[in-house]
């Protein structure tokens, strides 16, 4: 029989056992009520939470801070000194203690507007990590170690010439050294150019989970020396202070007794800030809010019903003594087997790419149905988390027929599906498990697969707790599913190998 002959009678036989047709059109409804569920238990939260910026490529950003600016127009530079950062960190309400969050932030910046989300690009100290150039969120470049002193000045210097911000540092004030550059397409003939102080929360992982408590940052600043266009006039007039975006953003409120703020000092400045200019990340600082992978919490329930049929595709004959009749009419085995894998892969893809595209929007409007914020990531991001969630089923829906083929009986092969992809995804998004255990599951298991569906970014710049619970997987998307392909990939060969030479 042709390879086409093969593929029809498969299907013709799939369609017309109703109990795997209800089957299937059962996956996708379970996957959608508990969708629906997840979000009705939420039905709590009454208190409307702040929708979160974005940036030009449609991701979550936050973008607070305590500015210092003006506005300036054509080509120019911005050169200070930082001589210090210091912090206070809040341990419990009305407490405080001295200290900085190893990504808080003091340093210039040239932006494009005051509106959250804007592009900009800035030369910063920071609490741990030395001396940085960030732009746009995303893109960070290391400089000069160690943090700011009286005795140790950073020397700091953004100089614009159209659209390219290129960032420098020193140590004296006279030999400088090249940071990085950025293209900043969006920037118009005037900019706001300025000082600023961020500090995001400290976070403090406790278990698989974790917590985060407000800080707050003091950068001091020496003389401001503006040059080219910017130059003429005193650099000391005609600063505005005002508190970017609003409120401290994920860090939560200021601890009590401390505000932002900016104080004259000498030549220079010390300023106050909260908050952050970095991406969002998920993690206890995300607070009231719902990502991508929560709208597709029903995969793991339509992947076991979806296993249940596919393994039935494959064991229904043994029982019921067909498989004579099946070799029979196609004697050709592995490619026997070959259709029923592509009838049970189109069924399942299907089955995901329509519930995860019925889930994604209806998940949005139940979260801002109950005022939670939706976590926003680009549209190709979330275009793959719809359509991986369809390859995801279909390869598991393989990998359970393959374990059909092999033990010829239905409860061993459906447990074995279970035990080794849904088990170990459940007990590592739960929280049930330490983290380490967590993550050694998610890359070795099939369970892998489900990276997939990861949308929240990781960003080494964002410190954050890093964890499976809050939508982290140890491997990258397809390398995750790489894991999953190769556990099918292992099981259908030697399916087909014992296929070609058991008797029925």
């Amino acid at each position: 029989m042709s390879r086409p002959r093969v593929l029809r009678a498969e299907w013709t036989k799939f369609r017309t056992v109703r109990g795997w047709v209800l089957a299937t059109a059962a996956s996708a409804l379970v996957f959608v009520l508990l969708l629906l569920a997840g979000t009705t238990a939420s039905n709590g939260h009454t208190q409307d939470a702040p929708a979160l910026p974005t940036d030009s490529t449609g991701e979550a950003v936050n973008d607070n801070a305590y500015l210092l600016r003006r506005a300036l127009t054509g080509d120019g530079s911005i050169t200070v000194p930082v001589t210090g950062l210091t912090g206070e960190l809040a341990r419990s309400p009305g407490h405080t203690v001295p200290g900085v969050t190893p990504w808080a932030k003091a340093g210039i910046v040239v932006r494009q507007s005051l509106d959250q989300g804007s592009s900009y690009a800035a030369m910063m100290v920071t609490g741990a990590h030395g001396v940085r150039m960030q732009h746009d969120f995303t893109h960070d470049r290391a400089g000069l170690p160690g943090r700011p002193s009286t005795a140790a000045p950073r020397w700091l210097r953004l100089v614009r010439a159209g659209a390219t911000v290129t960032g420098y540092d020193s140590t004296d004030g006279v030999h400088w050294n090249e940071v990085g550059r950025a293209h900043l397409a969006r920037l118009g003939g005037t900019v706001q150019v300025g000082l600023f102080t961020a500090c995001p929360a400290s976070v403090e992982p406790s278990g698989s989970l974790g917590g985060s408590s407000p800080a707050v940052a003091t950068g001091a600043f020496g003389r401001v020396t503006l040059g080219g266009a910017w130059s003429g006039g005193d650099p000391r007039q005609g600063w505005r202070g005002m508190q970017l975006g609003g409120d401290a953003g994920t860090s939560g409120s200021y601890p009590q007794g401390l505000s932002g703020g900016f104080t004259p000092t000498g030549g220079g400045f010390t300023v106050t800030g909260a908050g952050d200019i970095a991406p969002v990340v998920g993690g206890p600082s995300l607070g009231p809010a719902y990502t991508v992978e929560n709208f597709l919490v029903g995969t793991f329930a339509g992947l076991i019903v979806l296993t249940v049929v596919a393994v039935q595709f494959v064991t229904g004959e043994y029982r019921r003594g067909l498989i004579g009749t099946t070799f029979a009419a196609t004697p050709r085995r592995g490619r026997l087997l070959a259709a029923k894998c592509a009838v049970v892969a189109a069924v399942a893809f299907a089955v995901g790419l329509l519930a995860a595209a019925i889930s994604v929007p209806l998940g949005v409007r139940r979260a801002h149905a109950t005022h939670f914020v939706v976590f926003t990531v680009p549209h190709a991001v979330e275009l793959r988390a719809i359509l991986g969630t369809g390859l995801l089923l279909a390869t598991a829906a393989v990998l359970a027929l393959a374990l059909g083929t092999l033990v010829r009986r239905a409860a061993p092969a459906i447990t074995a599906v279970v035990v080794t992809t849904v088990l170990p995804y459940l007990l590592a998004i739960s929280g049930a498990l330490p983290p380490s255990p967590a993550r050694w599951l998610l890359r070795v298991t099939p369970a892998a697969g489900f990276a997939l569906q990861q949308t929240v970014p990781h960003h080494s710049h964002v410190l954050s707790v890093y964890t499976p619970p809050f939508g982290y997987f140890p491997l990258g998307p397809w390398t995750g599913y790489a894991v999953l392909a190769g556990w099918t990939a292992l099981a259908l060969a030697s399916a087909v190998l014992l296929l070609r030479r058991r008797d029925v």
